[in-house]
């Protein structure tokens, strides 16, 4: 059924043709969206989705954890705030706690943001060099 649903070929492949920077980018709006997911599950009290959308989302937090390269001295910090926003999510799972997955929702969409205008900057750089070698 997957191969006749053009958004899941779609999705497939940007996934599959993506750069790592652009995968990264990918985690952190998927983070967002089972966070917010989550959200909306406390507020109408399914208590199965909240559970099944903040460990999506530690999941993926434990992935961007795996992928940080710890030669460099900024993946330390990442690690400790990687960290900080996994047992942040593990608390709000088991208080129902809202203000604890907007803090984390906040941390995330900061990474994303940034992240994101790291990509912006290399692009604008490649074709800098690229087009000053004309």
């Amino acid at each position: 059924m997957a191969k006749n649903n053009p958004y899941q070929a779609y999705k497939t492949n940007s996934v599959t043709t993506a750069s790592p920077g652009e995968l990264t980018l990918m985690l952190y709006n998927g983070c967002l969206k089972f966070i917010n997911m989550a959200k909306n599950a406390v507020e109408t009290k399914n208590i199965e989705a909240k559970n099944t959308n903040i460990q999506k989302a530690q999941n993926i937090i434990s992935e961007l954890m795996v992928t940080l390269n710890m030669d460099l001295a900024v993946s330390n910090n990442m690690m400790s705030l990687y960290d900080y926003a996994n047992r942040r999510l593990i608390e709000a799972n088991i208080h129902n706690d809202i203000a604890m997955l907007t803090e984390v929702e906040e941390l995330i969409t900061e990474f994303r943001d940034t992240w994101k205008q790291a990509i912006q900057m290399n692009r604008q750089q490649k074709h800098a060099v690229a087009g000053g070698s004309i």
